[in-house]
């Protein structure tokens, strides 16, 4: 433990080089924002990878001299202009196709990037205080630890917002070819370890630079030997399924004028698929509530069947409502409709999107103020796959499937993913580029092949089996 006044006094360990301190707090501030801006860009759709090394080193460094208050100072300023930088793209959803005023999309945004910034101000301020000043325990095995565990908890309080987790800048480098091993958050311990061991091969002795060589280098050969291996084996016969893409624009869904081109839109490009053994529409695809469209869905239900077509479904849903004390609840799900009709709800439901995570009495003010207030509900924790086309499908919807964990539960009974989205809520910025290489990370980590669904942009599939064939339409 050091004092706050000590932190720039504190000398190097014998044998260990000590790069040279910035003297200004305003430089290291400074510093602090452009490591964690740059880190922005070690993923999708730039992928500048090296720079997730060298921006959690950069972190690490200014740490070394730092005593708690400035860490945290520190540690806040990066992690805020990782996510003001990241996920901006929030401002775009809430307000330019929301329809939130700009002030209420700002104050939401800074919410959001102020909490993220307080998980690793946390972690600065325990590291500068309990952990030790130098040395390569510190910095190869400590400080990536403590990085690690707060990546997780992030990913897991309060439901959890994983977005930007470090492991998922190498879903296309060496290193992803741990994915199915070790998963994002294995692949982010090996990134820690690495920018710990660059830290070590500027600071540490001369008997240090070998060692820390050496675990920056090991993972990516052994990488380098792991890539193109195949962790999974065909299971049944081939199954063929039909994308069902949209294409309409999000600022024109929603309009009460489209809603009947909408509907038959689908309809038609439906029946252009049928006698596919695998239909699957996108997120929210029809603007309506599933309850007040039945006639439509039994009508495409029969055809399908009659086709020998399953039909996968994103759509919201209802319940609840036939009492005072039994309010209507609002589900984002996904109907599967073959022999049997089953659900799965989403889990995971997106902050200042889908639920708002605010006081009622701040809920009743933007109910009075005639500004978005409503949540949805999230769906049970244990939910089964859902049958269809004589397979069992593990459903996510939306950015569900960037959390490992949750699609690990289903996949001990699933026989293949299937995620639905609507990305267009964040028009042409970099969100569906980062949640492709979320889910292109989580198809080799889980095995089964999955497919990815939405009304716009980006629609794939995956086939590291030949169980599915995909086509769009």
């Amino acid at each position: 433990m050091k004092p706050e006044s000590e932190s720039a006094a504190a000398a190097p360990a014998a044998g260990r080089y000590r790069l040279p301190r910035l003297e200004f707090p305003a430089l290291r501030a400074a510093l602090a924002l452009a490591a964690g801006t740059a880190l922005t860009a070690s993923f999708a759709p730039f992928n500048l990878w090296p720079l997730a090394l060298v921006s959690p080193a950069a972190l690490m460094w200014l740490w070394q001299d730092a005593g708690p208050r400035e860490a945290a100072r520190l540690g806040f300023l990066f992690s805020a202009a990782t996510f003001a930088a990241g996920t901006y793209w929030l401002y775009v959803s809430i307000h330019v196709n929301g329809g939130a005023p700009v002030w209420l999309a700002f104050v939401l945004m800074v919410g959001l990037v102020a909490i993220m910034g307080l998980y690793q101000a946390a972690l600065g301020y325990a590291v500068a205080r309990w952990l030790p000043e130098r040395g390569a325990l510190r910095t190869l095995a400590a400080l990536p630890a403590a990085w690690l565990l707060v990546e997780w908890w992030r990913g897991w309080f309060l439901t959890g917002f994983s977005w930007l987790s470090l492991g998922y800048s190498q879903t296309d480098t060496w290193l992803g070819a741990f994915a199915p091993l070790v998963g994002v958050y294995g692949i982010s311990a090996l990134l820690l370890l690495g920018a710990g061991a660059l830290l070590e091969l500027a600071t540490g002795g001369p008997r240090a630079r070998i060692p820390a060589a050496l675990l920056l280098l090991a993972p990516w050969a052994a990488g380098a030997a792991l890539h193109g291996h195949s962790w999974t084996r065909p299971a049944g016969s081939p199954v063929t399924v039909a994308v069902v893409q949209g294409a309409i624009p999000q600022d024109e869904k929603w309009l009460e004028s489209n809603r009947d081109t909408t509907l038959k839109l689908y309809e038609s490009l439906t029946e252009q698929a049928l006698g596919t053994q695998l239909i699957v529409w996108p997120e929210s695809a029809p603007a309506d509530v599933a309850n007040d469209i039945v006639p439509y869905i039994s009508h495409l239900y029969g055809e399908a069947r009659a086709h020998g077509s399953a039909l996968v479904v994103g759509v919201l849903r209802a319940d609840g409502g036939a009492a005072e004390d039994d309010p209507t609840r609002y589900f984002n799900s996904v109907l599967a409709l073959d022999e049997t009709v089953s659900w799965y709800d989403k889990r995971h439901l997106v902050p200042f999107a889908e639920f708002f995570p605010v006081p009622r009495f701040v809920r009743r003010w933007l109910r009075l103020m005639s500004l978005p207030y409503s949540d949805f509900t999230p769906g049970g924790r244990d939910q089964s796959p859902l049958p269809a086309a004589k397979v069992r499908l593990g459903a996510t919807v939306c950015y569900e499937d960037a959390y490992g964990s949750a699609m690990l539960r289903v996949l001990p009974h699933a026989d293949a993913l299937v995620n639905v989205t609507n990305d267009a809520w964040f028009g042409h910025s970099s969100a569906r580029h980062q949640g492709r290489t979320a889910k292109s990370s989580g198809a080799p980590r889980n095995s089964p092949p999955w497919c990815w669904s939405q009304p716009s942009c980006l629609t794939a599939a995956s086939r590291p089996t030949p169980m599915l064939e995909t086509g769009s339409s």
